[in-house]
């Protein structure tokens, strides 16, 4: 008796549409999460340099300022002007605006809020007719790796050796301080068309955006096709960046140990929330 029941639960078929609503709930599940938590994004360019770097693995959060399509991962709703539990940015958050023509995710800074009056003067923020505080730091060491090539033509004579012998990057750094104190880096090391942008009024239900690396970021500043075309509305707004989890040199591949050897261990776990000065902004300037 006992060996005719083994055989016929052996012989007892797949139940495939039990297994795919298992599978398909599962799915859904995980866009929810994605969608409506949090999920994960890769920095693919240079233009928040130097504080996010190429390769570098990040969460961004969905609900910080509401939901509105821009939430829904992979693009899958059409676009709208609806949110549900609005909230407007701070100074200094690290945001994820969509291109308002492609269904790209960008990644860049908060410096200017609805209501707001901006202007770039000789790269120099101001902001509501005043200059953003803006102090010259030492330049910021970026080791030199398959990710950050730290290009000749891009950054001219700024690939250089350590006293140790290691090969970095080094870059013409200054740290800016918005109103509400929010402080953070940003490099910038050229004249380009982009360090001059005429004063604008920033529209009720927008931001205005800007890149770190104020020479490589195509954002607010910038019309186009590259760039966002001035401020971004906040339902185009699909999250905040939070914190590295780990991030990458470029060297992986399928041999299992350059999936360790390529960690760049001092940026796992690093925060992506800006730092709030003492007393707020100062007046200083560069």
């Amino acid at each position: 008796m006992s060996e005719t029941k083994t055989e016929q639960k052996d012989g007892e078929k797949v139940n495939w549409v039990s297994e795919l609503r298992g599978l398909a709930l599962m799915l859904l599940a995980v866009l929810g999460f994605h969608s409506f938590v949090a999920k994960p994004f890769y920095i693919p360019s240079e233009s928040m340099m130097p504080t996010l770097l190429v390769g570098d693995r990040l969460v961004v959060s969905k609900y910080p300022y509401g939901w509105s399509w821009a939430s829904i991962s992979f693009h899958l709703m059409p676009r709208g002007d609806w949110r549900i539990w609005p909230a407007t940015p701070e100074y200094g958050d690290i945001v994820i605006p969509v291109h308002p023509e492609r269904d790209e995710d960008y990644i860049k800074r908060v410096v200017a809020l609805p209501g707001d009056r901006i202007a770039v003067v000789n790269g120099q923020i101001v902001l509501n007719g005043a200059p953003v505080p803006r102090t010259v730091e030492p330049p910021v060491q970026i080791p030199v790796d398959a990710n950050s090539p730290c290009d000749p033509y891009s950054y001219p004579g700024m690939r250089t050796a350590t006293p140790s012998g290691e090969i970095v990057c080094e870059m013409p750094t200054y740290r800016e301080t918005m109103p509400n104190g929010a402080t953070y880096l940003v490099v910038d090391h050229t004249r380009q068309d982009l360090d001059d942008f005429p004063e604008i009024a920033v529209p009720d239900g927008h931001v205005f955006v800007m890149g770190d690396n104020r020479d490589h970021s195509a954002d607010s500043r910038e019309y186009g096709s590259r760039g966002l075309g001035g401020p971004v509305p906040l339902e185009n707004i699909g999250g905040r960046a939070e914190f590295i989890t780990f991030s990458l040199d470029g060297t992986t591949s399928l041999n299992p140990i350059t999936w360790f050897t390529s960690l760049r261990g001092d940026r796992a776990w690093t925060t992506l929330r800006p730092a709030i000065a003492d007393g707020g902004a100062e007046s200083e300037q560069d």
